[in-house]
């Protein structure tokens, strides 16, 4: 939806370190003393996906969670065969979903369109570490809502907004996607044809 999460707000050189070595990575949660530490760490893992892979498909259960450390994950519905893209996940953002929190099958794709490498934490890993260690539980609870209701408020701006509009937001928040995604992806995005996208960049063009 138009503007980019990024909940963590990772310096793009400290996520290729992390991509490395997972205790960088944890040592960014401050609130994590050594005990949690030492367990989060054998539950999390760094994985890279290849450029096409699937994180989740229509019908299936989230099984895990992710935070992209390097790359670019698009989400998308097929609808009467035709993908609606409505999100991209980079650098930073942390990738959650109802299906993974309610235990429902999916109604959109998760795929890698770049290779991409993610932290990746199981479902029951999740689980059993927010049993050991509730008060990071309640803590991420409080984030998950916050950013909920960040996207909300995305989703609200996108219904009323024009095209153009949409396209001059994506421009201004989220610069890097226009050279790192395909232009059908951008159009779908903005809810356009390819066709019309490159209207409105040339009517943007032509207006500076």
């Amino acid at each position: 939806m138009i503007a980019s999460q990024n909940s963590l707000l990772f310096d793009p050189l400290e996520l290729a370190e992390m991509a490395n070595d997972i205790t960088l990575y944890l040592r960014r949660f401050g609130m994590l003393n050594a005990a949690e530490m030492d367990v989060m760490r054998q539950m999390m893992h760094i994985k890279t996906f290849k450029k096409g892979s699937f994180l989740l498909k229509e019908g299936q259960i989230a099984a895990h969670l992710y935070c992209n450390l390097k790359g670019c994950v698009r989400e998308y519905y097929l609808k009467d065969a035709e993908e609606k893209t409505i999100n991209f996940y980079t650098e930073g953002d942390s990738i959650a979903h109802t299906s993974y929190i309610l235990r429902a099958p999916a109604k959109h794709y998760l795929e890698c369109i770049e290779d991409t490498t993610l932290t990746v934490v199981s479902y029951q890993n999740d689980r059993e570490f927010n049993r050991r260690f509730p008060r990071f539980g309640s803590i991420c609870n409080g984030k998950t809502a916050a950013e909920l209701g960040h996207l909300q408020e995305i989703t609200a701006e996108y219904m009323v907004s024009t095209p153009e509009e949409r396209y001059q937001n994506l421009v201004k928040n989220r610069p890097d996607l226009l050279n790192r995604v395909p232009q059908y992806q951008l159009a779908s995005y903005i809810g356009v044809t390819p066709e019309s996208l490159s209207r409105i960049r040339n009517r943007i063009r032509l207006g500076n």
